[in-house]
Order: C-alpha cells, then sequence, then structure tokens
C-alpha cells in the first residue's frame, strides 16, 4: 500500500491532498493505512468515525465526506479537521469545524449539494467558516467525462473568492487535478492493484 500511496502522491503533486476514502475500512484494517504513511482519512459515516478515531486519534487527519446531517454535525466538527460535504444552513449553524460546500453540478436527485445558482445565496448566509467547495460527478464511463463537472465547480469557486477544491475519486483524480483540485478521495486504488 505505501508504494501505490507513493504514486498517487507523485502523481497529484506536492498542492494536492491526497484522502483516503475509508468508508469500506474496518476499524482493525485501518492500521494498515497509518503504516502506509497515510495522513489524511475521510469517513462517510459518524459512527464509524467515532469508532476509527477512537482507536486511531491522532494517527491521521480526519475528514468528513459523507452526507451531513445537522443533527449529527456538531460531533462531526469535533472529530474532523474539514467537511467536504457542506449543503444545509441547518448543518452549517450547528458545524464547528471548517467546511467546503457541496455542490450538485449535474442536478442529481441521487445526489445531495447545492445547485449552482443557490450557491452565492448560502455562502452570504453560512455561519461557518466555508474554504472551498466540493462536487461529486455523474458516474461515468470514462474518467474524462467528468472534466466538464470539475471545471465549472473550479470556475464556481473563483467567482466566489474561494481557493479550495475538493473533487475526484480513484476513477477521475486525474482529470480533477489537472482543473484544479486541491484534495483528491481515493479509496481502491490504494487498497488494489491495478
Amino acid at each position: 500500500m505505501r508504494e501505490r500511496y507513493g504514486r498517487v502522491r507523485a502523481e497529484v503533486g506536492a498542492h494536492v491532498t491526497v484522502v483516503a476514502a475509508t468508508k469500506y475500512v474496518s476499524v482493525d484494517e485501518l492500521s494498515v493505512l497509518a503504516e502506509a504513511g497515510i495522513e489524511h482519512v475521510g469517513e462517510n459515516r459518524l459512527q464509524d468515525l467515532e469508532a476509527k478515531h477512537v482507536r486511531y486519534g491522532n494517527a491521521f487527519r480526519w475528514h468528513f465526506i459523507g452526507h451531513l446531517q445537522s443533527r449529527k454535525a456538531p460531533a462531526v466538527g469535533d472529530l474532523c479537521e474539514l467537511v467536504h460535504s457542506l449543503d444545509s444552513e441547518s448543518a452549517a449553524r450547528r458545524l464547528t469545524a471548517p467546511a467546503l460546500v457541496q455542490v450538485n453540478l449535474a442536478g442529481e436527485a441521487s445526489k445531495s449539494g447545492i445547485e449552482p445558482d443557490e450557491l452565492a445565496g448560502f455562502l452570504e448566509r453560512c455561519p461557518t467558516e466555508v474554504r472551498g467547495l466540493s462536487t461529486m460527478p455523474p458516474l461515468a464511463a470514462e474518467p474524462e467525462d467528468s472534466r466538464p463537472y470539475f471545471r465549472r465547480l473550479r470556475e464556481l469557486a473563483e467567482r466566489h473568492g474561494l481557493k479550495e477544491l475538493s473533487m475526484g475519486t480513484t476513477q477521475d483524480y486525474r482529470i480533477a487535478v489537472d482543473e484544479g483540485a486541491t484534495f483528491v478521495r481515493v479509496g481502491s486504488v490504494l487498497f488494489h492493484d491495478g
């Protein structure tokens, strides 16, 4: 795993933070990530985050990458240095950690996120520290199909003076980096050869 992580870090460059998506990694298996030198991990669910944080604490820098429910925002904020998925004012009012606003660029009903035309108003009303934007493009057959979504997110961030961009997963992180990602969230590329 150390070799795979090193390859991804070399590909994305020093200006991009590699966040290991650990949704499918058990508490016991997380030690392998620490041994491989992985510093940043991203969790999707508060329950898993709490269990892993209890066991590993400061071994990692914790990120929250799943849907953020407002009732869980205080606990998430206590454990994470950055939330990548802020998309509601109620969660923003209860969140104590800095955040990236998730934007639903494709208008997919199955995905969370602020609509692009609602972003300016949301940012004006947002009481928490917003450092940037994030998105999850539609699942595509080819990584290149994600490029228009990544480009649009970068343009939105520039328009609003935001510096951080969390975009790109195992399938399309190289395209995301081309379009300005400062965070990529990868999983299987770290855990499996090929």
